[in-house]
């Protein structure tokens, strides 16, 4: 299952842009997955659940934003009718073969983390 080591991944990266010194809990993280990046929506979740539990960011929220892929016909547009897992290699309207745009995303959109005492606040 390499879902776990895409979230463990997500994790580091939202963890590393807290500004040093700050301790802070992530309260959640939004990530684009595409229909072709090979990874598994569910599972990731699951993973994500996994590698925050326990710590001080147990609980936090993993926020999937799904990226279907396109099938699309440089004559005709795109065509809309396929099954999702599907594929058609040549254009139903005009035979042209057929070309994949877009569902390769794997990015993390944003991420929000609750503040808390920081070592360059000190005491009021």
């Amino acid at each position: 299952m390499h879902e776990l080591s895409v979230a463990t991944e997500i994790y580091r990266l939202c963890r590393s842009h807290i500004p040093d010194g700050c301790a802070a809990r992530l309260e959640r993280a939004k990530v684009a997955v595409g229909e072709l990046s090979a990874v598994e929506p569910d599972l990731l979740r699951f993973a994500w659940e996994a590698v925050t539990a326990g710590g001080p960011d147990s609980g936090t929220v993993l926020e999937i934003d799904w990226r279907a892929a396109a099938q699309v016909c440089d004559g005709c547009g795109e065509v809309p009718a396929r099954t999702p897992g599907s594929w058609l290699s040549l254009c139903p309207r005009c035979a042209r073969p057929m070309r994949i745009q877009g569902g390769q995303e794997l990015d993390v959109i944003e991420f929000s983390y609750v503040p808390a005492t920081c070592a360059a606040e000190g005491p009021a």
